[in-house]
C-alpha cells in the first residue's frame, strides 16, 4: 500500500509529464488548457490512490510480468481517473466551446501523462 506522501509525490510527477506533452501537443500553448491537463493529471491519480488506501486494495498492485511494460490495475485507475478529470474540466472550462475531438485529445494526453508515470516512475 503506498503513503500518502508517495501519493503526493506521484500526483506532482503526473503534472509535470501532462504539462510537458501537453506543451509539446496543444495549439498555440494556451496556459488555461496546459494548467487544467496537469491539475487533472494530478488530482485524477491523486484520488484514485485514496481510495485505494481507504478500501486496503492492495490487490490492485499488481504488476504484468513485462518486464517493459509492469502495467498493474492501480496504474491504469490513474490513467482512467486522470482522463475523467480532465475530460469534465476541458467541457466544462477552457474548451467548452471547442470541438469534442480537441478536448478529447487533450484529456487523453493527461490521462497517458498520469498512466506513464504510475507504470515507470513510483
Amino acid at each position: 500500500m503506498i503513503d500518502w506522501g508517495q501519493i503526493g509525490y506521484g500526483a506532482v510527477l503526473s503534472a509535470v509529464a501532462a504539462t510537458v506533452l501537453l506543451a509539446a501537443f496543444t495549439r498555440g500553448r494556451r496556459p488555461t488548457v496546459i494548467a487544467t491537463g496537469a491539475l487533472a493529471a494530478a488530482a485524477g491519480p491523486a484520488a484514485w490512490n485514496a481510495i485505494l488506501r481507504a478500501a486496503h486494495g492492495d490487490q490492485f498492485f499488481t504488476d504484468a510480468p513485462l518486464a517493459v511494460f509492469p502495467v498493474s490495475w492501480q496504474d491504469t485507475g490513474s490513467g482512467v481517473f486522470a482522463l475523467a478529470v480532465a475530460a469534465l474540466a476541458y467541457g466544462l472550462g477552457p474548451l467548452g466551446a471547442e470541438p469534442a475531438r480537441r478536448t478529447t485529445g487533450y484529456a487523453l494526453l493527461a490521462g497517458l501523462a498520469a498512466f506513464l508515470v504510475d507504470i515507470y516512475l513510483y
